[in-house]
């Protein structure tokens, strides 16, 4: 899924105005300037649209989960790997995270989306990629989540 969509629909889930999506993104180091975030969230046929790169959706998600849930001290010095690239599965797995979100919490996000997942469809997004039940979440299931997801948190 294109990061513009996924940058833009979290704001509109969360009502945030344009200052405070830098704000999260600068939470966990994003150096990105202010008139570049306002390029970010408008639309592919917008006059002044720039392409939002995966190390700035990465940055802001992370920030949204500093935000909502505190800084986490231990995973700093932690040996994992920084994302390169960001799948659809990582954008999931983090808003998870923010949101804190449960299976059965999932199931309701995308029920309300019309869009049903069974248990096992769910965890598969959640494995790492090489084991056998690995599944890669496509644009449509992300699409749906961010919807039922802004159901959630505007109604």
């Amino acid at each position: 899924m294109i990061s513009n969509d996924v940058l833009r629909s979290v704001r509109y889930a969360l009502d945030l105005p344009d200052a405070k999506v830098l704000e999260l993104a600068r939470l966990s180091g994003c150096a990105a300037a202010p008139a570049d975030f306002l390029g970010f969230l408008k639309k592919e046929d917008e006059e002044g649209f720039a392409a939002c790169g995966d190390e700035v959706l990465l940055a802001f998600l992370d920030g949204l989960i500093i935000h909502r849930r505190g800084k986490m001290e231990s995973r700093v010095a932690s040996k994992q790997k920084p994302e390169r690239h960001l799948s659809n599965n990582t954008i999931l797995k983090k808003l998870r995270v923010a949101f804190e979100l449960k299976d059965d919490d999932m199931h309701q996000v995308l029920q309300a989306a019309g869009f049903g997942v069974s248990k096992p469809e769910l965890s598969a997004l959640f494995r790492t990629p090489g084991h056998k039940n690995y599944r890669a979440c496509g644009d449509q299931l992300l699409r749906n989540f961010l919807k039922g997801l802004t159901m959630r948190l505007r109604h």
